[in-house]
């Protein structure tokens, strides 16, 4: 799978863990957090750990006191498993959780190392009734850099915004005075002066804007803004490199050209960013309705005839709706060792699991079949096409050609490299 295509995957599966550990909720105060970042010894973190140990010891009841300890002692195992944090850090949950749809008295020591999806910059331990992963989720949010550039007649600013991050890199002032009131030749002579001005401004600022855009490797868009009409006249011309100008994701209106400005941009600017990413998503979904449309036989969908593609390497884009909400289990029979795959929604799983006692092996007839794994579609699908080299995309709900995606296809739908024979 190309690096490039692993992004909508890695996200959806980073987003969807650090969800589920947010939604977890334990009986007390005895759930264990612990950041550790790049550059932090191991040895300090262990040290840590002891000295809270040694605090814990101190909890007045014998059950709290005990899942503490014993949560600890998990993290400790954890963190001496390597041998230094990495080039981002590591994050550490453990504790005793009850287990699912059961209450107090059913918990079970649970533990979890994420590597955060950019480095850490804490050094922090917490214990308490629920897992901090407020950090974790912050980092989760778009992280690419997109350009700002506001302008007008008299002043230029530009900067960037990566994250929450918002680095203004140059101001410039124009040179260019102000429109003459006066009539006659020389007020002729003077607009014409003033438009040569505003030329080489624009050309000065397209220049610095250029030098500062063109170099960043993730620039998503640029947002292009100011006050009055001069931002379009901007635009209309050659003085951006053309590639920002294929770039520009939005125009806006703003009172300021200033920091002022900037900061009016950077708040109308996460609706505009949103879009990018619909944008992606629609047009990959075009792609697949185009060969539907033209019936070129180069798409699948639904999951058996996907699955099957996939397994004979024939997918080129494998395309997941996130909002796919079923599990892939295996099926064992305990008398002649015959296995068999299924996939169940989740909301039916408990069913599922209750029908299996007693039920008859199809191969020797036993009624000897247990569960013994399941994992979530969409990750036993990313298996089969990282196997194939296949590039997977997975698609959120949030636009018509998704929602269009999960009703009419099932959720599941493939590009192919060439037609079924």
């Amino acid at each position: 799978m190309s690096v490039a295509k692993k992004d909508s995957l890695e996200l959806y599966r980073t987003r969807k863990a650090i969800n589920a550990l947010a939604n977890k909720e334990g009986s007390h105060t005895e759930l264990i957090t612990i950041y550790v970042p790049p550059g932090k010894q191991i040895s300090d973190a262990l040290n840590l750990l002891r000295e809270e140990y040694g605090t814990a010891t101190n909890i007045k009841s014998n059950v709290t006191r005990k899942n503490v300890l014993d949560a600890i002692i998990k993290a400790q195992q954890k963190l001496k498993l390597f041998k230094d944090p990495g080039e981002k850090g590591l994050v550490i949950f453990c504790g005793a959780l009850p287990q699912e749809d059961s209450g107090p008295g059913t918990e079970k020591m649970e533990s979890w190392v994420i590597i955060p999806p950019e480095p850490i910059r804490i050094f922090l331990y917490r214990c308490d009734s629920r897992f901090h992963t407020e950090h974790l989720q912050e980092m989760l949010r778009e992280k690419e850099t997109y350009g700002i550039m506001l302008i007008d007649a008299s002043n230029a600013t530009v900067a960037t915004l990566t994250g929450k991050h918002l680095n203004i890199v140059r101001e410039m002032t124009s040179g260019v005075g102000g429109k003459t009131r006066a009539g006659g030749q020389s007020a002729r002579r003077y607009e014409r002066l003033r438009e040569m001005q505003l030329n080489e401004y624009f050309t000065r600022a397209g220049g610095h804007a250029n030098e500062i855009f063109l170099p960043i490797d993730n620039l998503k868009g640029v947002i292009l803004g100011g006050p009055g009409p001069t931002k379009y006249d901007f635009q209309k011309g050659d003085y951006l490199n053309y590639q920002l100008k294929n770039k520009i994701l939005d125009v806006v209106d703003t009172a300021y050209v200033e920091e002022q400005g900037v900061k009016e941009v950077v708040e109308k600017a996460p609706e505009i960013m949103k879009k990018v990413r619909y944008v992606e998503e629609k047009q990959i979904m075009q792609k697949f309705l185009y060969e539907i449309g033209h019936d070129t036989g180069l798409i699948t969908y639904g999951e058996a005839e996907v699955r099957k593609a996939l397994q004979s390497g024939q997918v080129r884009l494998l395309i997941i709706s996130e909002s796919l909400d079923m599990q892939r289990v295996t099926i064992k029979c305990g008398a002649c060792n015959f296995q068999v795959q299924e996939s169940v929604k989740t909301v039916n799983m408990s069913t599922f699991e209750q029908n299996l006692a007693g039920k008859p092996c199809s191969k020797c007839t036993a009624p000897s079949l247990t569960l013994v794994e399941k994992s979530d579609i969409i990750d036993d699908l990313a298996q089969l096409a990282e196997y194939s080299n296949t590039d997977v995309e997975v698609i959120s709900t949030e636009t018509e050609e998704g929602q269009m995606l999960k009703s009419a296809f099932g959720g599941i739908a493939a590009l192919l490299r060439f037609k079924t024979s």
